[in-house]
């Protein structure tokens, strides 16, 4: 098997498309084939080499590497060739019309309750009618004639598809300043490089219609024949509320993700997982791809959840042990301050913030009303060495000095080591901020005194 990732290098990776990414090299690596990375950068307009380094700087980041890689404008003479062989075969057919010609026509059809469907009135220029245009200045733009036929394959996640060529207008391949469109251009690379399996998002099925046509009219395999490439389409991302994920791609693009402090294997995990009936697992793309197939994929529309997404970063970020981490930890953080605080988090990026409460200069809010309490708590706090039971034997010797338990007794003490209402559990993190730093937490809170 050999599969293609194919994304145009006019802006950065979104979570729609690593989707389709991950998917190919999953499918790749469990059949033991090859993964190509190709950048469909005909559109010389907005095409940037820093999009297509960030491109493979996210799919690094995600842990997925490539058998080959190469960019389509390195190709220009290829599809040179393969033009000149739909031009012989009379599947390439010059036009003139203007932009304004053919938006007329579009709007006359329409009129007329027909479909905005081109005329092929090109088709009936004579060769001297041509030969003058072309010798008055005129350039030419090409369409491809699409065959008058039903275009039939078996998708390897919706199943049965068929697109209908008729209703279809003969699509543009090549512009009239020569350049080429990345309809003609995929064609050509994915037969020319062998691929086998083209994994992509269903809003290609039309399209995938028409390249089957194209492919074909270049001597690719049809569709039902050992050898023919195999098409299967991924259903469309929404949102978490069911609407069009593209309207949010800025907060859901890779490199925002990252900024954020998604764990890659957390992302991998979720965006293999999506849209089938397995739940996701945060893993790295090695382990992901036994386990990875198309069969497994709904038919229906997959929910980008960030709230799910977060959650299973969470679960990730627990489980993990201080070898893992300790070179993305603040400076000095050690193993029992990350055992501390690991399960009160939902992205690493946190643990900077706790590093700040254990080792910092905090100043927790004063807690007039508890005076007395914080008081007693001073007079029975243990003598360093501290450990894991230094809480329990602090707090058992202050309940008993106090008649305080549960809440009356918890919540005046973290409010006044931590600043805050909620965090990591004491009894771990309480050694990790030391006993000289607790005295001057607590007489701080309890107003100086």
């Amino acid at each position: 098997m050999k599969l293609r990732f194919a994304p145009s290098p006019t802006g950065y990776l979104h979570v729609g498309n690593a989707r389709v990414a991950v998917a190919n090299w999953l499918l790749a690596r469990r059949h033991s084939g090859r993964f190509v990375l190709r950048f469909d950068d005909t559109d010389t307009e907005r095409s940037k080499p820093e999009y297509a380094a960030g491109i493979e700087e996210d799919l690094r980041w995600l842990g997925l590497d490539w058998d080959e890689s190469f960019r389509q404008s390195d190709r220009l003479d290829r599809y040179e060739l393969a033009a000149e062989k739909l031009k012989k075969s009379g599947h390439l057919y010059p036009c003139l019309e203007s932009e304004e010609e053919l938006r007329f026509k579009r709007d006359q059809r329409q009129k007329q309750g027909r479909p905005p469907v081109y005329d092929r009135a090109a088709l009936k220029m004579t060769a001297e009618q041509l030969q003058r245009a072309l010798d008055n200045g005129k350039k030419p733009y090409w369409r491809f004639r699409l065959a008058t036929r039903t275009v039939e394959w078996q998708d390897g996640v919706l199943g049965r598809r068929q697109v209908k060529l008729p209703p279809i207008s003969d699509p543009v391949l090549i512009r009239a300043d020569g350049s080429f469109l990345y309809t003609f251009t995929s064609v050509v690379d994915d037969l020319e490089t062998g691929v086998t399996d083209i994994v992509r998002g269903e809003d290609h099925v039309t399209n995938t219609g028409v390249q089957i046509d194209i492919l074909e009219a270049l001597g690719g395999r049809p569709q039902g024949r050992p050898g023919a490439i195999r098409f299967a389409h991924l259903p469309l991302l929404t949102d978490a509320d069911g609407g069009p994920l593209s309207k949010r791609l800025n907060s859901m693009g890779l490199r925002q993700l990252r900024r954020d402090g998604i764990e890659p294997v957390a992302l991998v995990g979720y965006l293999a997982a999506l849209g089938s009936s397995q739940d996701p697992v945060a893993a790295p793309p090695a382990a992901l791809a036994p386990g990875f197939a198309l069969a497994n994929m709904s038919r229906s529309t997959a929910r980008f959840d960030p709230t799910q997404l977060l959650a299973l970063n969470r679960r990730h970020l627990h489980g993990l042990d201080f070898a893992t981490v300790r070179d993305r930890l603040p400076e000095g953080a050690d193993e029992a301050f990350w055992l501390a605080i690991r399960g009160n988090l939902d992205l690493l990026g946190e643990a900077r913030d706790w590093w700040e409460v254990a080792r910092g200069e905090i100043a927790p809010a004063p807690q007039p009303e508890e005076a007395e309490f914080l008081g007693a708590a001073l007079e029975t706090l243990p003598p360093e060495p501290w450990n894991e039971e230094s809480w329990s034997a602090w707090t058992r010797a202050l309940g008993a000095a106090t008649g305080r338990k549960g809440k009356a007794l918890f919540l005046p003490l973290r409010r006044a080591l931590t600043g805050a209402e909620h965090g990591p559990e004491l009894k771990l993190f309480l050694p990790v901020i030391g006993r000289e730093r607790a005295v001057v937490r607590l007489r701080a809170a309890r107003g100086g005194a």
